[in-house]
C-alpha cells in the first residue's frame, strides 16, 4: 500500500564528478621532519544514496602525519559540503576524500573513518587509509 508511489520518487543526485576537490588548499608545515598527527572531526558529513536520493549522515574523522603541507580547514569545509548532492556509496565515499586530500597535501599517512547513522537498522563504519611509500 503507497509502496509504488516511492519506487519514482527521485530528488536532485549528482556523480562524483562535482565534488569540488579544486577548492582544497594547503599551507606549509613549519616543523618537517617533526611528526605530529592532525585529526579532524566533523558530525555534519553529507552525502546522498545514489539509489533512492535519500541523505546519508556521518561523523568524519580525518586522521593524517604532514610531510610538508597541511590541510586548510575552511576550504576543507567547502570541499566536504560540495559532497551534499553526491550520490555515492559509503565505501566509496571515504575513498574518494582519501584519494583528494592525499593528491593536495601528500601526507606521511592519512586515515579516514565515516561512522554513517543508522539506516534500517544497520550502523555501517568504513576506514580508508593512506602510507607514503606502501
Amino acid at each position: 500500500m503507497g509502496e509504488d508511489k516511492y519506487k519514482s520518487r527521485r530528488f536532485d543526485i549528482y556523480g562524483p564528478e562535482k565534488v569540488d576537490k579544486d577548492v582544497l588548499e594547503v599551507f606549509d608545515y613549519e616543523y618537517v621532519g617533526k611528526p605530529i598527527e592532525i585529526v579532524i572531526t566533523t558530525n555534519e558529513f553529507t552525502s546522498v544514496c545514489p539509489w533512492s536520493g535519500l541523505p546519508d549522515f556521518a561523523n568524519l574523522t580525518i586522521k593524517y602525519i604532514p610531510d610538508k603541507k597541511c590541510i586548510e580547514l575552511k576550504s576543507l569545509k567547502y570541499y566536504l559540503h560540495s559532497y551534499r548532492n553526491v550520490g555515492i556509496f559509503y565505501e566509496h565515499v571515504v575513498n574518494k576524500i582519501l584519494e583528494d586530500l592525499v593528491s593536495v597535501c601528500d601526507p606521511i599517512s592519512m586515515t579516514i573513518e565515516a561512522e554513517f547513522s543508522i539506516r534500517g537498522g544497520l550502523k555501517t563504519t568504513v576506514k580508508a587509509e593512506y602510507k607514503k611509500g606502501k
